[in-house]
């Protein structure tokens, strides 16, 4: 199977790993406005997924979380990476919670921002999403991907910044439509609930307190979930607290990091 991982780089000094994982429609970039405060005291990990800019040789139709995760373990394992504290975005945040299950030894901690099991809404749990909304979004997706996409980015951005629209606007169209629906189906249609009682890794679980894709009462069952999880509710709207509100993310980063002293190796 072809690699669902691709412009692969390191940057930063320091002993210790961040791996940077973006979810569904951004690449590296949406990491921009954190990597120069890690990359001073840790080495960085970036990449994009496949479904970024015209997709890979992978079959749509193969796009699984569970295949992301093995390319995820694949990729650490080439460059002989463990111990790592794993940040991941909306998508790439339980596919960091179904890696270390695979293989305990990666990661040091998780961080989950705007991560999300399952958006659908059932009898007893609150998703964000009715069948009627997903089937629309999938429909709007299939009909006119890049028309969707264009109206879809400024209500993920959440508030009304043009630089940031126009980044995530541009990595979004730059997906191939059929990659997009595939992935889109494999997200909004996912039921990953089961996976949240077997992650042993520490975990820090971030969102706004107005994200339109993941209400907070999702954030408070992951974390009811997870054996050892905190949640970190930020005062802000939006799915991509990372841009919008890259100060206070990096604060909580700064508690959530090993420290840098030489007795923490020894």
């Amino acid at each position: 199977m072809a690699a669902m991982s691709t412009n692969v780089t390191m940057v930063g000094s320091g002993e210790k790993v961040v791996v940077l994982a973006h979810g569904y429609g951004g690449n590296q970039a949406v990491w921009d406005g954190l990597v120069p405060h890690l990359s001073k005291n840790y080495r960085i990990l970036l990449f994009d997924w496949d479904f970024s800019g015209n997709g890979s040789d992978v079959d749509p139709s193969s796009y699984s979380f569970t295949a992301y995760a093995d390319d995820l373990i694949t990729l650490m394992d080439e460059r002989n990476l463990n111990d790592a504290v794993y940040i991941g975005h909306s998508m790439a945040g339980m596919i960091g919670c179904i890696a270390s299950i695979k293989r305990r030894d990666l990661f040091a901690h998780l961080v989950l921002i705007a991560a999300s099991p399952r958006y659908l809404n059932s009898e007893d749990y609150v998703g964000g999403f009715e069948k009627e909304d997903v089937d629309g979004i999938l429909s709007s997706i299939e009909t006119n991907f890049q028309d969707w996409a264009l109206k879809f980015v400024p209500v993920a951005i959440g508030v009304n910044n043009s630089v940031f629209i126009k980044m995530l606007g541009r990595s979004f169209c730059t997906m191939r439509p059929d990659v997009a629906l595939a992935v889109a189906r494999t997200i909004f249609l996912g039921d990953h609930r089961d996976v949240l009682d077997e992650v042993d890794v520490p975990c820090t679980i971030i969102q706004t307190t107005d994200d339109f894709a993941v209400p907070v009462s999702v954030g408070q069952y992951m974390q009811s979930k997870i054996r050892e999880a905190s949640l970190e509710i930020i005062e802000a709207g939006g799915h991509f607290p990372q841009l919008t509100t890259r100060d206070l993310v990096i604060e909580i980063l700064d508690g959530v990091l090993p420290p840098i002293n030489a007795a923490y190796y020894n």
